[in-house]
């Protein structure tokens, strides 16, 4: 695969003992199936789980043992708190089970990232989403960024 949006994650593969573990292009058809009807998922999310869809040095995946896992642990605790997307979405990080930072899949190539908390009191507001970065590269760039000058990438 053309990595053109995760660059940097291609070219770090391993941080300390820490090492992106890839999933085959196979399974990423079988999540597009799942997840966005068929259709195509945007290139930088494709470019994610090709380069680190089992394991990443810069996302949390929870105590999930599978991209599909964490994608229906998270939609199973959004419907447990009454919040249903009507768009087609994607999560790629889960944070200590309050919320989940995720991607609309009808947002380009390129997509912005929103996180949205499981439970409203967890987030001690109302808002059940917010955009938090202007992309999915930007996000992934900056954090292996971090990671480089010797910073936690979180």
């Amino acid at each position: 695969m053309n990595i053109e949006y995760l660059q940097k994650l291609r070219d770090n593969p391993t941080m300390g003992r820490w090492q992106n573990i890839p999933i085959p292009i196979s399974e990423i058809t079988q999540l597009e199936a799942l997840y966005n009807s068929g259709n195509p998922f945007p290139k930088a999310l494709k470019e994610l789980l090709f380069l680190a869809g089992g394991r990443c040095i810069v996302l949390d995946y929870g105590a999930t043992n599978s991209q599909q896992h964490l994608q229906e642990w998270v939609r199973q605790e959004l419907l447990e708190n009454g919040k249903v997307f009507s768009r087609p979405f994607y999560a790629i990080d889960v944070y200590d089970g309050d919320y989940c930072i995720f991607l609309y899949l009808d947002e380009g190539d390129n997509p912005p990232l929103y996180y949205v908390y499981y439970e409203d009191e967890a987030a001690g507001d109302s808002l059940p989403l917010r955009q938090i970065q202007p992309s999915l590269s930007n996000l992934i760039n900056n954090r292996v960024q971090r990671v480089i000058e010797g910073f936690n990438p979180f």
